[in-house]
């Protein structure tokens, strides 16, 4: 008896991870997949103009001009992700911003890594390990801020 007690209750401990995996699967959560794509690119793209502006007509230096871009445009993405990207979220707007912004930072580390890696260990051209890798760790942050941050999933 106490043999099936614990297979009962590991099986009961295993079961959130398929009811998860169901979930992010759906095609609610492909909706908001889609939207997130939409405004990962659109706010990347204003990084890279703001960081070219700085740079280039304000005198700041490159790795300060990269920081500011990078929490400029995260605080769009902040902003788009709470009104359009998980719409209905219950979090509050400070926490989910520092929520968020940490989330960030892992796909930031997850992204340098990954990239690291693809240039010492692979001979695909440094451009295409960038595409690669982001496509990861945007996916990668995507799932933290829908499950852990918007809890929209």
């Amino acid at each position: 008896m106490p043999n099936e007690v614990r297979a009962i209750d590991a099986a009961s401990s295993l079961a959130p991870v398929p009811g998860l995996i169901r979930r992010l699967a759906s095609r609610r959560t492909g909706a908001m997949l889609v939207r997130n794509t939409v405004v990962s690119c659109g706010t990347f793209l204003f990084d890279l103009v703001l960081l070219w502006a700085l740079v280039r007509y304000a005198g700041v230096g490159k790795v300060a001009a990269a920081a500011i871009g990078f929490v400029a445009a995260n605080t769009v993405h902040y902003v788009l992700g709470r009104s359009w990207i998980f719409r209905g979220t219950e979090r509050g707007l400070a926490a989910g911003y520092v929520y968020f912004l940490i989330n960030a930072t892992i796909g930031l580390v997850v992204t340098i890594t990954l990239y690291a890696a693809f240039l010492r260990f692979t001979p695909i051209n440094y451009l295409v390990a960038r595409v690669i890798v982001s496509v990861f760790a945007g996916l990668a942050v995507f799932a933290l801020n829908a499950v852990l941050n918007f809890r929209r999933v």
